[in-house]
């Protein structure tokens, strides 16, 4: 064995070609002109299948708009580098001795793998064409199968814990609940540290009410946690614990409980807002939405936004008593503002700063409702007398808050998803509430909100521009090609680069998502060049076959046009696994990535790395093989054979 190796290495050392200078140049220059126009298009392919995410907007524009503007800006630059740079730098670095391609060890391992897989699928071409079209439809329902969300959770390594409680809890009560639900929280040993506050900062833009807690919990490191412990069982074993009379709690994360509350007004994941006319009714429909939602899987965090419930001193002047004592309506007004809200007496000055200085009655005077009745009012002519005596005081309900949208009363029942997909469960809970509610009254309607109206919104602009890109694709390939049958033989490929991506999602448990979607119509765009370069080969194939013997069903038969498939697919089987290596290599170690941001690359890598695979071995295996089958039928029906020529 080691005879015959040295045996061989010998004779490729003898076989080493000194090529002459110009006939060097000329090899350059036709290699250049016969890869470069396909590798050109189809950069500009990989730029058009990017233009669904250009037209994202909202959030998943924002999230998604930078990667689509650096890969396009990269890709440009490359397609202008490939004819222009590129040539020249073969020029200058590609000199001195060179040997065939067989030479090289891996390459002879890769021709004498494939070949005879080539022609066993050419040989069986029907049963071949059958396995691919059976694993496509069996990718199928596997996608069609799986759930949906708008965009793959992000872990941001934080907790935000949101509980309410009755709009009408005083301050120290709620102060109360406060500590004892810190308390419990740090009891949990993932827990580092916990800040809650309640009611509203010291900012216009915060309208929180002080029945409304937030707690921010700081997470330990992962490898301190406890074996087998994960984020949503640390969540489920806090809920259990934190079971309080009168509050419902609520669990999120901070920066995506902003994002929701900016762009939707819903502080939870999905929200179904109730406008009406009256604020009783729409109370009654959101406890009834409530009641049907409560026993839906995958519906966590329940709340329906108090409409009622709030308490109000109601103080009602009796004109006829302040008459008596003659009295005006401004002169007991006067007499409630001083002793509840404080009147202005003066105001100080601090360098720049002005500061206006209030004075109020203390607080045992009006702290109830007994001592607001014996409020002194003066009189001219009586003498003070109690405010109960020329006024009803008493504590009403009312709303303690009123929310309004577009001109209209808005109530909103409020519900996270946990445990089960988004799409899946708001579906479920939309057919749930249709057969329980019906036909709403005129003036009333409901509306989903939150991050279920961002996947409508995003599934909507999917669907609407992807058939342009495939167009566009179609129609770069045909300027590539010069070819309408050449340019289908590349595009059909994209189905079964799908089949890929489906099995990696599907067996991965990934939900389709505006991630998913960015990561397949990445997708196109690699499969598309690693068909462009085949097809050239092939045709290149072709082209040297009728060279040699001419186009005519006299000088080709069947087994010529067999011979030169499998001669363009093997003898040029390097450049396509480079091109498919690459893009795995670049790929495959995102997949074992960890840290903030993998949630959502993950979901990215997954359809390009398992559509890289099953797209390499259609192209491999299949595309020779539909080239072949077309070629067959041009010279059955033609008496020859048509080749795209694709050059400068």
């Amino acid at each position: 064995m080691s005879k015959e190796k040295n045996i061989k290495r010998k004779w490729w050392k003898r076989n080493y070609n000194k090529i002459p200078e110009l006939e060097r140049m000329r090899i350059i220059e036709r290699s250049c002109k016969q890869v470069s126009r396909g590798v050109f298009f189809s950069t500009i392919i990989i730029i058009t299948s990017f233009l669904p995410v250009f037209l994202l907007t909202g959030q998943e524009g924002k999230l998604f708009g930078p990667l689509a503007y650096t890969k396009t800006f990269i890709m440009i630059v490359d397609a202008i580098l490939v004819v222009t740079l590129a040539p020249v730098l073969i020029s200058f670095f590609m000199r001195g001795r060179f040997r065939p391609e067989g030479a090289n060890p891996v390459n002879r391992f890769l021709e004498r793998m494939y070949e005879p897989v080539i022609k066993t699928c050419i040989e069986w071409r029907k049963t071949t064409i059958g396995i691919m079209i059976i694993a496509l439809a069996v990718s199928v329902p596997m996608v069609m199968s799986l759930g949906t969300e708008f965009m793959p959770p992000l872990d941001e390594g934080t907790i935000l814990f949101m509980p309410v409680t009755l709009p009408d809890v005083s301050n120290s009560e709620v102060k109360r609940i406060l500590q004892v639900q810190d308390k419990i929280l740090t009891s949990v040993p993932e827990i580092k540290s916990v800040l809650g506050k309640a009611g509203r900062v010291n900012s216009a833009t915060d309208n929180s009410p002080i029945s409304m807690i937030e707690t921010i919990l700081m997470l330990k490191p992962k490898d301190e946690w406890r074996k087998g412990i994960t984020k949503d069982s640390i969540i489920s074993e806090l809920n259990s614990k934190l079971q309080i009379p009168g509050v419902t709690n609520g669990w999120t994360q901070p920066i995506i409980n902003r994002i929701n509350m900016l762009s939707t007004g819903i502080r939870t994941d999905v929200g179904v807002k109730v406008y009406g006319q009256n604020l009783d009714s729409i109370y009654a429909f959101s406890q009834l939405i409530k009641r049907e939602l409560s026993d839906i899987n995958g519906v966590k965090d329940l709340y329906v936004e108090p409409i009622t419930g709030g308490k109000y001193i109601d103080i009602n002047i009796k004109r006829e008593e302040i008459a008596r004592y003659n009295l005006s309506v401004d002169d007991v007004n006067a007499v409630i503002e001083t002793a509840l809200g404080g009147a202005k007496i003066t105001t100080t000055v601090e360098g720049r700063q002005r500061f206006s200085v209030n004075a109020r009655f203390g607080q045992d005077y009006r702290n109830n409702i007994e001592a607001l009745k014996r409020l002194q009012v003066q009189t001219m002519g009586f003498g003070p007398i109690p405010l109960e005596a020329v006024a009803d005081i008493k504590i009403t309900e009312g709303p303690p808050m009123i929310n309004s949208e577009n001109a209209l009363l808005r109530g909103a029942v409020l519900f996270n998803v946990r445990e089960r997909d988004l799409g899946s469960t708001v579906e479920d809970a939309q057919k749930k509430l249709n057969d329980a509610i019906g036909k709403m009254p005129k003036g009333y309607f409901i509306e989903w909100s939150g991050q279920y109206e961002n996947l409508i919104r995003s599934e909507q602009t999917l669907k609407l521009i992807m058939p342009v890109v495939l167009v566009v694709i179609f129609i770069s390939m045909y300027f590539a090609f010069h070819s309408a049958r050449e340019a289908l033989l590349s595009l059909i490929s994209l189905p079964f680069a799908l089949i890929g991506g489906a099995f990696m999602i599907y067996f991965w448990g990934v939900n389709l998502s505006v991630a998913v979607a960015v990561g397949f119509i990445a997708l196109f765009g690699l499969a598309v060049e690693t068909n462009i370069v085949m097809v050239i080969y092939l045709n290149d194939a072709m082209l040297q076959l009728i060279t040699r013997k001419g186009n005519s069903r006299e000088t080709i038969n069947k087994e010529d046009l067999r011979e030169s498939t499998i001669q363009g697919a093997a003898k040029r089987l390097r450049p396509k696994i480079m091109t498919v290596s690459v893009s795995l290599f670049a790929l495959i170690p995102i997949l074992w990535s960890s840290g903030v941001g993998s949630d959502v690359m993950k979901p990215i890598v997954l359809p390009m790395v398992g559509g890289v695979i099953t797209s390499a071995i259609y192209i491999l295996l299949v595309t020779p093989l539909i080239f072949l089958m077309s070629k067959e039928y041009e010279l059955k029906k033609y008496g020859k054979i048509s080749v795209a020529e694709v050059k400068h």
